[in-house]
């Protein structure tokens, strides 16, 4: 699919698709492509701008992902998104910034891309040209992560309250709660990963701006700089919140199950006794204390039963119960 929008004086308005489907793309401030077809791509290359595959945005190099072909500067950042599924993914999104427009690749759908022509005309970097249209993308993009990442902080706070509430969680739910901590862990891992990829297509984006001595938008820049790098200490704090919160289940459930062991272990020396004695009248020899008394069975059986209350006595003055 493509999408393309124009600046006007109240914001971004989107192109009417016959505009598309004819291919008059010279209105058009930005163009989006997503999963873009064979036509879409021609379309877009005609106009002299060579559109990278998903192949090479995957690429970990960074000649592949940051990069100036001509008069196009290209960069590659990861984002958190859904995928055609609607299913949640994290993939690479390309922004090529020309002499006239700019240009985003993409192969999933991160949520800025839908909500930034709806917020352009409040961005602080404005829509004035295709600079500072990718900066306020950017903006978008860095607002979205903190919501996310707050996000994670708020569940953070549930789990925190399942592990330390009163009376102490079953062991299912700290089995759930593990797997939680575990699908949060690995969303911060993919939000600072994404910051640090848009950290550094701004820092490689900033040169471009010194040549072109733009003040006011390298301000902006080292504005949006800042919120990547308190972000990134925002994840590392959420990080040690995951491991301490982990650990803390961890040990729940270690002593969840050394009391079940020593419960059971208990239980066992409960009945020792009672087996010792009932093993000791169960033998075959022919002299036995009491084994003729009309009272031998009430005999064995009160020796059992008291055997077995001593030991529980015993376990309950050492607090072993």
């Amino acid at each position: 699919m493509m999408f393309a929008y124009r600046a006007t004086p109240l914001g971004l308005e989107k192109l009417p698709p016959e505009t598309l489907g004819a291919g008059d793309l010279t209105d058009a401030l930005w163009v989006d492509l997503l999963s873009p077809q064979s036509a879409q791509v021609a379309a877009v290359e005609a106009m002299g701008v060579n559109v990278p595959t998903l192949a090479d945005m995957q690429e970990i190099e960074v000649s592949n992902r940051l990069y100036r072909e001509g008069d196009t500067e290209v960069l590659t950042i990861v984002l958190p998104g859904l995928d055609k599924h609607k299913t949640p993914s994290f993939g690479p999104v390309a922004f090529l910034i020309t002499p006239e427009r700019l240009f985003t690749v993409r192969y999933h759908t991160p949520r800025p891309f839908e909500t930034f022509a709806d917020h352009a005309a409040q961005s602080s970097a404005g829509f004035g040209g295709r600079r500072r249209l990718f900066m306020g993308l950017i903006e978008e993009i860095v607002a979205r992560l903190a919501d996310l990442m707050e996000g994670v902080g708020e569940a953070l706070d549930q789990q925190s309250h399942v592990a330390f509430r009163d009376p102490k969680p079953r062991g299912d739910e700290l089995a759930d709660a593990l797997r939680a901590l575990g699908r949060q862990s690995e969303q911060v891992a993919k939000y600072r990963h994404a910051l640090l990829t848009i950290e550094r297509a701004l820092s490689n984006f900033g040169l471009g701006l010194e040549e072109k001595g733009d003040k006011a938008l390298r301000e902006i820049l080292k504005a949006q700089v800042r919120d990547c790098q308190a972000l990134t200490v925002h994840s590392d704090f959420l990080a040690g919140r995951i491991a301490q919160l982990t650990d803390v289940t961890l040990g729940l459930i270690n002593l969840e199950q050394s009391d079940t062991s020593r419960i059971l272990s208990v239980v066992a020396v409960l009945f020792l006794p009672p087996t010792l004695v009932a093993s000791v009248y169960g033998m075959n020899f022919p002299f036995i204390p009491g084994l003729e008394s009309p009272h031998g069975y009430l005999i064995a059986t009160a020796l059992m039963i008291g055997s077995a209350l001593g030991t529980y006595l015993f376990c309950k003055w050492k607090k072993w119960l």
